[in-house]
Order: structure tokens, then sequence, then C-alpha cells
């Protein structure tokens, strides 16, 4: 791979901010907008709106973009009475996909809603091909009915193509807060989990297991380090890459000022498994504040596609 695709949304007050935004770095450092920071998909089903996106190419060659169905533009004052506990128990209950060939024609929205009224949300979808299972796990943050709507924990669905999911069930939970925002990643055979803790501590927490939905999963003392030297509650919505050097930079999406100054910040290690991820703010230039998305490998002939295909 030679270039990164970034899929997000931006934090913004009108309806056009929840929606699906390209944009492109060739060394994953440097970051430029694609189409003039202009939506490359919007919503028209569900609320119109969508945050919390992910992208993923499959083992046939296609990309798929999950996202969850909120918008918080359009609803928040409305639907859900500016209330953020509606929000966890009566909202959230679809994710929209879209899927293309190329990254640039892109097919009609779907709505999945692989959750039963027991379930008060559905947030942050991301994905995770499994090597054991030759499928993909599809994993997001939901309130449930098994503790009346209380701390959310993390679920999952497995499926082969996209279009059939498995009944859902619970991939992990923290037993002192709520967790949310799951991200996955294999590195020599481990499988480590960062996971945004709503408390004890109110940061990200990243975890190491042998299995993709297995138990036995372990803090790593030294991610606990660095993130404790940050200021608590204002960080979420992990995603992290493999750098051209090989080394792993994670982005996470700082929340803790309203408008300007919000978006990723970056952190860079030499693995995984060290779990020493520094802030690395001046090795990277973002032209605006990304909100909660996924970055992408791509090649650099996807990459000039994208490019011709939307401008920059």
């Amino acid at each position: 791979m030679e270039a990164y695709l970034f899929v997000h949304f931006k934090e913004k007050k009108t309806p056009d901010g929840e929606q699906v935004y390209f944009a492109l770095s060739t060394d994953g450092f440097h970051w430029e907008a694609v189409k003039g920071g202009e939506p490359i998909l919007e919503s028209g089903l569900g609320e119109k709106g969508v945050r919390d996106h992910t992208i993923v190419r499959t083992g046939d060659g296609r990309f798929v973009i999950l996202a969850t169905d909120l918008s918080l533009a359009n609803c928040f004052h409305t639907k859900y009475q500016s209330s953020w506990e509606n929000i966890t128990k009566e909202g959230s209950k679809s994710l929209s996909l879209w899927e293309s060939a190329d990254l640039v024609n892109w097919s009609e929205q779907r709505l999945i809603q692989l959750g039963d009224d027991d379930f008060g949300c559905l947030w942050a979808p991301d994905v995770i091909y499994d090597p054991n299972e030759g499928d993909y796990v599809l994993h997001w943050s939901s309130s449930h009915a098994s503790n009346d709507y209380g701390p959310k924990a993390i679920y999952y669905s497995r499926t082969p193509d996209f279009k059939t999911f498995s009944e859902p069930a619970l991939l992990c939970r923290k037993e002192d807060s709520g967790i949310i925002d799951s991200a996955i990643y294999e590195e020599n055979g481990i499988f480590y989990r960062f996971l945004k803790s709503e408390a004890n501590p109110a940061t990200i927490i990243l975890e190491k297991g042998d299995t993709l939905a297995g138990g036995g999963y372990t803090r790593i003392p030294a991610f606990d380090e660095e993130m404790a030297k940050l200021q608590q509650g204002v960080y979420e919505a992990p995603t992290a890459f493999r750098l051209p050097d090989g080394k792993w930079c994670l982005m996470l999406d700082f929340y803790g000022v309203e408008g300007e100054g919000q978006g990723y910040v970056p952190f860079v290690a030499d693995s995984l498994a060290s779990g020493r991820f520094v802030r690395s703010d001046e090795s990277f230039s973002f032209p605006y504040g990304f909100k909660h998305g996924t970055v992408l490998q791509i090649t650099k002939e996807e990459y000039t596609r994208i490019k011709e295909a939307f401008g920059s």
C-alpha cells in the first residue's frame, strides 16, 4: 500500500457535518481534504445523518463504509428532547452501509438493524477480518436492557458478505464503567483492542488477547502510563494504522472544546505490543478537525482515482 484514505465526519451544528467525508495522504502524516472538504456521500435514510464512520476492504475487492445512523443536528432537540439519556435508550437503532468496487462509485445507502428491542442504541461500528473463521467481525457500542440501559458494552456480529449477519453477542464489558468506540487490530498473531473507558480511567485503554472474540484480554500498562499524561475525559474514537516505516499511528478524537480545536490528535508507537504511544502533533498536519472516522491503506492508483474523481 502506498497511500491512505481517512473516512470521517465533521462536528458541526448543521446536518451537512454529519455526512461522509474523505481525506487523503501519501505518507500518513500530511492530510488533504477531498472534494474541497464537501461530503462524498450523504445520508437520505433514517435520521439523515451519519457519524462514527468505518471503512473496510473485503477479500473480494469491495469496499464497505458503515456508520451510526444518528443526526444530532436533525434530532437532538426534537426527537430526543435534548437528552443524551434518551439517545442511549431510544436512538441509533440501525447502521448505515454503502458499498463500492472502486472507492468512487458507491451503492445506494442501506440500513442494517442488528439489535432487537433490548438494545438502546448501536454506536460506532468497526470491522476486523477474522482469519480463523474466514469472516468479518462487526463490533459496536450499545446500552442494553440486561443492565437496565446502564454502562455500555461492546457487542458484535459476524458476517461473510455484509448482507447476512449473525445474532448480536456480547464481546466485552468493563466491570467499573461503560466502554464505547472499540477498535481492534492484529499484530504478530495477537489481537489489540482500543476502547474508550467512560470512567476509571476516563480515557482510552488498550487490551491484548489471543483470540478475536474470546476472553482473557489484559491491559497494557505502558499505554495506561501514556494516557495518564493527558487531560482525562476529552478523548474518544481511537483509530490506528501502520505508517510506511512500520510504526503504528493512533488517532484519538479530542472533543474537549467547542468548535475550533476539536478533532484528531496523533500518537506514534514502534508497535502495538509496546503500547508506548507518544503524542506527535508536530509531525502531522490536517486541513481541519476530522471527527470520528477510520484510516484505510490504499494503493497509489486508488489515491489517484479518488483525486481525479472528486478533486482536492
